[in-house]
């Protein structure tokens, strides 16, 4: 039996469920790092002689083929189990990588496209969706926790590689600086980690409810549920979408070219300080995804959708308007902004089961998820294109970003209707649906645990795990430490 089928990663019956999430957590550092992708932007247009614009598109590519892979990918990461796909997530991300800082040696840019952007964008996308139902099927009795736990590893990604990759890039000299040794450097960390994740990732025993073929615990979903093909024939599905595509576009438009934006902004930054400025980024990102996923139970989604539009919008308008007054003001508002960013991928999963119900979630989930690839492009787009014709007209500084940045808060206002309307159409529909059933529940294909069964003891070997929690532990204190440190020279 080969170690990566589906039946070699089933537990021992008294598994301890805890020792599970250092995998999910592992493998989203390590894929998350793409949120540092900034750090490497400025070097990577240097050493090419290119635009921002022409360096910007590999961010974009990566995250468009993350977004597509989730979408179309997640049946067969269902049938396939958690332990292939991450192993398989491993080869392309690392793949990338190796690729990357041998293109960099080679001065090829379009083999950077192909590595980075293509080949690690299927990994990004693969090992984002692997680890997440796994542990929601551990963690029946606890989904916020559990998908927070994983999508919170995806946040933190950058806060980890930035310090790491600034200091491995000024650790060698010659034509191509650190820079491909940096690609080379860490592509082999994460093989190491990624392998890890994978290795200690346990699926739970049959040990209690059953799940339908859309992958629900029969009675957990309702009849009153909405099909996929009926949801996304709804306007509020598509201004949903159009809500998700411009909070990801607002946020990624700061992500992408944090670091060179804040050079720019403040010419004194240094690239060490900027680095801690993206690892700060990151712990918006990750305070985000747990914050306000959590807020938004207490007050609603669209509540919240509301905070992200309508106070991202006025952020948009400072950043441009006031934002180079003070190195200070600046890092605020950045920050806020990115907890936004975050706050809508964790959030996002609980408003479209608040509209569409629980049994075809994982589906439609997939389908809004194209929102993702489509600002992949749109934000580095907008931001990048502006910034290279403004540069070219000799325009510096600050002035550089600020057209791209009052056209990203019109965008936010065309979001703060398109969220009124889903709120309003979203009572309707739910009413509708509730008077008009449209499915029953359907055949059993597997099992999940309930709370009981998944909270036992430890059964089998808890080095590895116990040895990975201590690893993401110490990543993640270092991290820390290091932007700390590192952002703390935005302010001396």
């Amino acid at each position: 039996m080969s170690i990566l089928s589906p039946a070699r990663a089933v537990a021992p019956a008294g598994y301890n469920r805890w020792l599970v999430p250092p995998a999910a957590l592992a493998l989203h550092l390590a894929i998350g790092q793409v949120y540092a992708f900034s750090v490497f932007k400025g070097p990577l247009q240097e050493h090419f002689g290119t635009s921002h614009t022409s360096i910007g598109w590999i961010f974009s590519l990566a995250i468009a083929v993350l977004g597509l892979t989730a979408a179309f990918g997640g049946p067969w990461i269902a049938r396939q189990g958690p332990r292939k796909a991450m192993v398989l997530a491993a080869a392309f991300w690392v793949s990338g990588y190796l690729i990357t800082g041998v293109a960099v040696a080679a001065e090829q840019l379009w083999l950077v496209y192909v590595g980075y952007g293509v080949i690690g964008g299927i990994g990004l996308g693969i090992g984002y969706v692997a680890p997440v139902a796994t542990l929601m099927a551990w963690f029946p009795d606890r989904p916020g926790l559990a998908t927070g736990m994983a999508i919170m590893g995806f946040g933190g990604g950058a806060m980890l590689a930035s310090p790491l990759a600034t200091a491995l890039m000024g650790a060698m000299t010659g034509p191509t600086g650190g820079l491909g040794f940096a690609f080379i450097v860490l592509g082999l960390i994460n093989l190491v980690l990624m392998l890890w994740a994978a290795a200690v990732i346990r699926v739970p025993a049959d040990a209690g409810a059953g799940l339908d073929s859309h992958g629900v615990p029969i009675g957990g979903g309702s009849e009153t549920d909405v099909p996929t093909r009926a949801a996304v024939r709804k306007p509020v599905f598509w201004l949903l979408w159009l809500v998700f595509f411009v909070n990801i576009t607002a946020g990624i438009g700061i992500l992408e070219t944090a670091s060179p934006m804040i050079q720019a902004y403040f010419p004194t930054t240094t690239a060490a300080a900027a680095a801690g400025f993206v690892g700060l980024l990151s712990l918006a990102n990750m305070g985000g995804r747990f914050g306000w996923s959590t807020l938004s139970d207490t007050i609603g989604r669209p509540a919240t959708f509301t905070v992200f539009v309508v106070v991202g919008c006025g952020v948009y308008a400072l950043l441009a308007s006031v934002g180079s007054a003070a190195i200070g003001l600046f890092v605020v508002l950045a920050f806020v902004q990115i907890s936004f960013y975050g706050g809508g991928f964790s959030t996002m999963p609980a408003y479209l089961k608040d509209l569409f119900g629980q049994r075809y979630l994982a589906v439609i989930l997939g389908i809004v998820l194209t929102a993702w690839s489509a600002a992949g492009v749109a934000g580095p787009l907008i931001v990048n294109g502006i910034v290279d014709s403004r540069e070219a007209a000799g325009f510096e500084g600050a002035d550089l970003y600020r057209p791209a940045q009052w056209i990203i808060a019109g965008l936010l206002l065309v979001a703060v209707l398109a969220n009124l309307l889903v709120t309003v159409w979203g009572r309707r529909l739910r009413a509708a649906h509730a008077a008009t059933p449209t499915i029953q529940p359907d055949a059993v294909a597997a099992s999940v645990p309930g709370p009981a069964a998944a909270s036992g003891t430890v059964g089998g070997t808890a080095i590895l795990p116990i040895g990975l929690w201590i690893v993401v532990g110490v990543g993640l204190t270092y991290g820390i430490v290091e932007t700390v440190i590192k952002a703390a020279q935005l302010f001396s």
